[in-house]
C-alpha cells in the first residue's frame, strides 16, 4: 500500500522495511506477512499518448449529495507517472536499416529480386513503433499492479474523433448536443496548433477557435479551417481574409496553410492503438473503465486543473472531484536496453566497426545504477549513478550531484557494487512542474467548481510504493 516518505523513512529506520527497489522507490515489510495487512482499494488510471502516456494511481472516494440523494465519485491521487515513450526512434531506427539493407543489395546484380515475399498482414498486426507503446503500457501496467492493491482500470479510449470533427453529420446527434459539445474539437485543435495562437504564438492566455476562412467569406466548420487565436488577434483579424492579415508575414503565411491541411500524426497513431489497447487491458481480468477525451477535459476544465500527461489520467473517467493531485511526477524514459546490432555502418550502409559480443563487462552492463567506494587517488570518494561499461574493465560513472549532472571516468570495476540492474528506462522527478501545480492550485481554490465533502487523507500522500 503506497506510503508517505516520512513513514517510509520511518519504517526503514526501525528496521521493519526493507528496501525492494530504488528506482522507483519501493520498500517491502519484514515484520508481517500480507494475512495481516489491510489494503484500501486504489483504481489505476491511463491517459494514453504517441509521445507520452500518463498514469495516475487514485484512491475512490464516494459520496452522497444531502441536497439531491445522489453518489458523487471523487479521487484521492497517491501517485503520478508519465512514461515517454520511443516510437519515433524505433521508426527512424528501422527506416535507416531498410535503407542501408538495400544500399548494400543493390550491388549485387545476381541476387534475386525479393517482391512480394512476405505474406500479407495478420490481423490485428501494428507496426512496431506502435506495437512498443502498447507493449510499454502493459508492462507498467502490471508492475503497479504488482506493487499496489490495483482493482480497476480507467482508461482513455479515444482521444480524437477525425471523422466526426470532418463530417459532424455522421454519427448522428450525440455530437451536436449534450455537456460535452465541442470539447473534442477543441482538444484537437491544442494539440495541432501547438496550445498557442497561430498569429503571434503567446502561450499560457485563453485561445478562442478562428476560422482561417471567415464564415461570410464562404468558410466552413471543418477541422481543416479552424485555427486558434487570442482574443486580441481573432478582434484583429476579423473577416479578412488571411492573406490580407498576414501579407507583411509571408513565412508565418505559408506555415498556417500547410499546418491547416496536415494531419496530426499523433492523433492518427492513438486512434491506431486504442482498440488494441483497450482488448488488452481487459486480460488483467480487473473491471475497465473506458472514457472519451472530451470527457477528460471537461473534468479538467470544471475542477481547474492544470493540463498534464499525469493530470489528465487522474481526470479520466466519471469524476466529481479530485484531490491531493499537487505532487512531483515520477518521469520514465524509454532508453532501451542497448543495441542488438554490434556492427556500426558508414553512411553507405558497410561495416566500418564492431562492438563487443558481450554487452556484460564483469558482471556489469551500461545502464545499471551503482555505487562506486574508491579509497585513494584522484576519485577517491563514493560515486552513485549509472555506469558505462568499457572492456578494459575502466568504468564511466554518470553522477548527479546538487543537481548538475557530471561523468566519473576511470572507476576501477573492482570498487563497483550493482544497486540495481538496467531496466531499460530512465527515472526522473519533474521538480519545476510540481511547483508550478502549487501556484495553479491555489489560484483555483477560489473558483467555483463541484467539491465533495472529502474526509481528510493525512499520511497518505505518497510516491513510494
Amino acid at each position: 500500500m503506497p506510503c508517505s516518505e516520512k513513514r517510509a523513512s520511518k519504517l526503514l529506520a526501525a528496521g521493519r522495511a526493507r528496501v525492494h527497489r530504488v528506482q522507483p522507490f519501493v520498500i517491502r515489510l519484514v515484520d508481517r506477512t500480507h494475512d495481516e495487512c489491510t489494503l484500501q482499494p486504489l483504481r489505476l488510471k491511463l491517459d494514453p499518448g504517441s509521445k507520452t502516456t500518463g498514469i495516475a494511481v487514485v484512491r475512490d472516494i464516494e459520496a452522497i449529495d444531502a441536497g439531491t440523494g445522489e453518489v458523487d465519485r471523487g479521487a484521492a491521487v497517491v501517485n503520478l507517472t508519465e512514461i515517454i515513450h520511443r516510437g519515433r526512434q524505433i521508426s527512424e531506427a528501422l527506416t535507416a536499416r531498410s535503407q542501408m539493407r538495400r544500399r548494400r543489395r543493390g550491388n549485387l546484380r545476381y541476387r534475386t529480386p525479393r517482391f512480394l515475399n512476405r505474406g500479407g498482414d495478420k490481423a490485428g498486426w501494428l507496426a512496431p513503433s506502435l506495437r512498443h507503446r502498447i507493449d510499454t503500457t502493459m508492462a507498467w501496467v502490471a508492475r503497479l499492479q504488482r506493487l499496489a492493491p490495483i482493482t480497476a482500470i480507467s482508461s482513455e479510449l479515444v482521444r480524437f474523433d477525425i471523422q466526426a470533427l470532418q463530417n459532424p453529420e455522421v454519427s448522428g446527434t450525440e455530437y451536436q448536443q449534450g455537456t460535452l459539445f465541442g470539447y473534442e474539437l477543441r482538444e484537437y485543435l491544442l494539440e495541432k496548433w501547438g496550445r498557442q495562437c497561430a498569429y503571434c504564438d503567446i502561450k499560457d492566455v485563453p485561445l478562442q477557435i478562428e476560422h482561417i476562412v471567415a464564415r461570410m467569406r464562404g468558410g466552413s466548420n471543418r477541422a481543416s479551417n479552424l485555427t486558434l487565436a487570442c482574443a486580441f488577434c481573432n478582434q484583429k483579424k476579423g473577416a479578412r481574409s488571411i492573406e490580407e492579415f498576414l501579407a507583411k508575414d509571408s513565412k508565418r503565411l505559408a506555415r498556417i496553410l500547410v499546418q491547416a491541411k496536415r494531419p496530426l500524426k499523433d492523433a492518427a497513431a492513438v486512434n491506431a492503438t486504442r482498440w488494441a489497447l483497450s482488448t488488452a487491458l481487459k486480460t488483467f481480468c480487473l473491471p475497465v473503465e473506458l472514457s472519451s477525451g472530451g470527457r477528460t477535459k471537461f473534468n479538467r476544465s470544471m475542477l481547474g486543473i492544470p493540463k498534464t500527461h499525469a493530470l489528465d489520467a487522474a481526470c479520466v473517467g466519471q469524476v466529481d472531484a479530485i484531490s491531493d493531485w499537487v505532487r512531483p511526477t515520477l518521469v520514465v524514459k524509454c532508453t532501451g536496453r542497448g543495441s542488438y546490432q554490434r556492427t556500426r555502418l558508414d553512411q553507405f550502409g558497410f561495416p566500418r566497426g564492431y562492438l563487443m559480443r558481450s554487452k556484460r563487462v564483469h558482471g556489469f552492463g551500461t545502464g545499471d545504477m551503482v555505487v562506486a567506494d574508491v579509497p585513494k587517488g584522484l576519485k577517491a570518494g563514493k560515486h552513485a549513478g549509472r555506469v558505462a561499461v568499457r572492456a578494459t574493465g575502466s568504468f564511466n560513472i554518470k553522477t548527479l550531484r546538487d543537481g548538475v549532472s557530471s561523468v566519473v571516468q576511470g572507476i576501477n570495476h573492482k570498487h563497483c557494487r550493482v544497486v540495481q540492474r538496467n531496466d531499460g528506462y530512465g527515472y526522473f522527478f519533474n521538480r519545476a512542474e510540481f511547483t508550478g501545480r502549487e501556484h495553479a492550485r491555489h489560484k483555483a481554490s477560489d473558483a467555483s467548481h463541484p467539491a465533495l465533502d472529502l474526509p481528510a487523507l493525512k499520511g497518505e500522500v505518497s510516491r513510494a510504493f
